[in-house]
């Protein structure tokens, strides 16, 4: 039977969309809030020598590890724009917070006690978040000194103390913002103020890869025919995207419902999504293996011979690196997948509320039964990441194509966009459940007048 909120999903109108007065305020807030973050993303750091920092970074083009980040940036760290570091100091932060909630105990006491416990994970991450940034600022500025172009001219006009100071602040500040940015379009905007940050830094970079690529084919290093394949490619590759972040195996739960004249059961469903972990696992890893190229690039020849012989090996065109980057995204979808979810505490829950999986007994049970589920469709959903986040190395390799349009970006770009539309039609849903209750207040009050 379909229950009445897929009838109101299927009957959604763009009359609904004018009635949703808040949903109309909270999408005019989000863009606001974007259209705020993007002018931002274009105030240069000071002292520095953008030409040369320009300079430096067209030559990491074409699939180097910077590329990568700069795509994340909205562009921001090859302007080296206060947004350079965006929100990447926050996830970090916040992936580190999860970890230890699920190891240290005094974390775990905070995760039970609600709300209350949830501000305080919010706040500590902050201060991690502003930790992480201090020193990856650092990094930076340390990293622009040893930064000049072909004719030696550095990327630091007055290099010193004072430019590392400000420096710092000027990341520090712009990482804070972004950050605040992303936690107001989660409460007061619509979808995750993370998530749409990146987001609107992918496609702010997609039209700038839509005319490289075109303009490969206009010189003949992409043959027309290589073209069509890569359109029929990339909207193949959507669709598989859309279809794995929804997929999910239903588990069969079955609740007890007492009433005083009979017994009865009524059943739900447990989902499980196959991807669980969602694109934390290739940010993370990419991350990792990030930091010895990025040391090495800014340092140039005054770096280590066995940094740059790590960075050298970890190069997005050597083999080493495809099977470090594919071997890190599958711990880290096991990894990610056990921190968001935890088969004991489930089962304990359906236990406590009388909740039970057919022909599985309740309790430690029902816990190695969700655990194997779990596992076997996270083998699945880790395969299918590291086929989409190899994708785009191999286009680059093989056909020239810009980052932009590879499978990473792709994942983000689909969850979003997914995301953000269900709770749009959430709203949507909500708006017309209150119209229906207001309709039908006012007909028992005219019955009751009558």
């Amino acid at each position: 039977m379909v229950s009445l909120a897929e009838k109101l999903a299927s009957n959604i109108t763009f009359d609904d969309f004018k009635k949703a007065t808040d949903l109309k305020h909270r999408l005019f807030f989000t863009l606001l809030i974007l259209v705020i973050y993007r002018l931002g993303s274009f105030i240069p750091l000071p002292g520095i020598d953008a030409s040369v920092v320009k300079s430096f970074f067209n030559s990491q083009s074409n699939g180097g590890i910077l590329s990568m980040f700069d795509v994340f940036t909205g562009g921001s760290l090859s302007r080296m724009t206060i947004f350079a570091l965006n929100i990447m100091p926050y996830i970090s932060a916040s992936i580190i917070i999860s970890l230890l909630a699920s190891i240290t105990p005094s974390m775990m006491e905070l995760k039970k006690e609600g709300e209350s416990g949830y501000e305080k994970m919010n706040q500590y991450t902050r201060y991690l978040t502003v930790f992480i940034c201090m020193i990856q600022a650092y990094g930076i500025a340390v990293g622009l000194e040893h930064l000049s172009g072909s004719d030696g001219v550095s990327a630091v006009i007055n290099p010193g103390m004072f430019f590392r100071f400000s420096t710092m602040v000027s990341l520090l500040g712009g990482t804070m913002l972004v950050m605040w940015f992303g936690e107001q379009i989660t409460s007061r905007g619509v979808g995750q103020g993370t998530s749409l940050i990146i987001f609107v830094g992918i496609i702010a970079n997609l039209p700038s890869a839509v005319v490289k690529t075109i303009e490969l084919g206009k010189v003949g290093q992409i043959q027309p025919l290589v073209m069509v394949i890569l359109l029929i490619l990339l909207a193949a590759v959507i669709l598989f995207v859309v279809f794995m972040e929804q997929a999910q195996r239903r588990i069969m739960i079955h609740y007890p419902k007492q009433t005083a004249m009979m017994s009865s059961a009524s059943s739900s469903h447990l989902p499980l999504k196959l991807n669980t972990a969602g694109v934390i696992p290739p940010i993370f890893a990419g991350s990792i293996l990030a930091i010895p190229a990025m040391l090495a690039s800014f340092i140039s020849d005054k770096s280590p011979e066995w940094l740059q012989f790590i960075a050298a090996q970890l190069n997005r065109q050597s083999p080493v690196y495809f099977v470090i980057y594919a071997a890190l995204i599958v711990f880290f979808s096991f990894f990610y997948t056990a921190i968001q979810f935890n088969p004991e505490e489930t089962a304990e829950n359906l236990k406590n509320y009388g909740g039970f999986i057919p022909g599985i007994r309740p309790g430690r049970a029902t816990a190695e039964y969700l655990d194997y589920v779990l596992t076997r469709i996270t083998v699945i959903g880790s395969i299918y990441l590291v086929v989409l986040c190899l994708l785009p190395d191999f286009l680059i390799n093989k056909f020239n194509v810009p980052f932009y349009l590879g499978g990473t970006t792709l994942l983000i770009v689909c969850n979003v966009i997914t995301e953000t539309v269900a709770q749009i039609q959430s709203y949507l849903i909500s708006n017309q459940y209150q119209g229906i209750l207001k309709n039908t207040s006012g007909k028992m009050k005219r019955r009751f007048v009558r």
